[in-house]
């Protein structure tokens, strides 16, 4: 059976993001699970760091 985890944040916290994902994954190998991580870029082609989030 496959489970999905998605951990979402804005735009300035992409290293929390990393860091809580990694970690995740990490406690679930240790438990005997295949772990793939998987970035997906919502922004392909614009500049995040230009978008305002209001």
């Amino acid at each position: 059976m496959v489970y999905y985890i998605i951990v979402t944040g804005g735009v300035i916290s992409g290293l929390g993001k990393g860091i809580t994902t990694a970690s995740i994954g990490k406690i679930l190998q240790f438990h005997g699970y295949e772990v793939t991580a998987i970035k997906i870029d919502p922004y392909i082609n614009f500049d995040a760091g230009t978008l305002r989030p209001t």
